[in-house]
């Protein structure tokens, strides 16, 4: 046996396996020698249970296909290994899990930051930017900012986030409406679920 990199040779019998050390898969699959188990319950590369056996009769079983004895269930009396080719059912799992992570979405929280004394064209521009981060199925955070004496115009900055709100309706609807935390206004707005 010997070592290069993350790979680890050792000699069978009369070929050489080869196989990447990894934490993540020494936790969840045993491998061949690393089974300390006396006894298990043996499954064969078809998916046909074989029986109960000694762990090293199954993994003689194992090198005499070419595959590997991986462990599968550590935690059944006596533990369940199966015979297989250890790098094709790894290379399986993490194209299913690519799969998974791209049919899965992800929502994130976008700031959008006002001030009550702002301009048309301005506010036109935030509102299309908020109804494009609506549109990508993000939700929105209206944060609106008061310094020293604008403390003094709290209503016209709500005013201002109704305005918002309104300007938004047809793509998003409130979560979370204005509230005044410190010197700061804010609202949350999410998209509406298309039908």
């Amino acid at each position: 046996m010997y070592r290069t990199g993350t790979c680890v040779f050792v000699r069978y019998f009369l070929f050489w396996r080869c196989w990447t050390i990894s934490a993540k898969d020494n936790k969840e699959n045993l491998l061949n020698e690393e089974i300390t188990a006396k006894e298990v319950r043996l499954i064969n590369s078809d998916g046909e249970p074989v029986g109960i056996m000694s762990s090293q009769k199954a993994l003689e079983l194992a090198y005499d296909q070419g595959l590997d004895l991986v462990m599968m269930a550590s935690q059944a009396n006596p533990p369940v290994c199966k015979i297989m080719d250890y790098g094709k059912f790894r290379f399986e799992r993490e194209k299913r899990e690519k799969e998974a992570r791209k049919k899965q979405q992800t929502i994130e929280l976008k700031e959008i930051q006002l001030s009550y004394r702002i301009e048309t064209h301005d506010f036109e521009t935030k509102v299309k930017h908020a109804l494009r981060f609506l549109n990508d199925g993000n939700k929105v955070r209206v944060v609106m900012k008061f310094k020293g004496r604008e403390m003094s115009h709290v209503n016209m900055g709500r005013e201002v986030l109704e305005r918002f709100e309104a300007a938004c309706s047809e793509v998003g609807s409130v979560d979370k409406r204005p509230v005044l935390d410190g010197r700061f206004m804010s609202m949350v707005i999410s998209p509406v679920k298309a039908k």
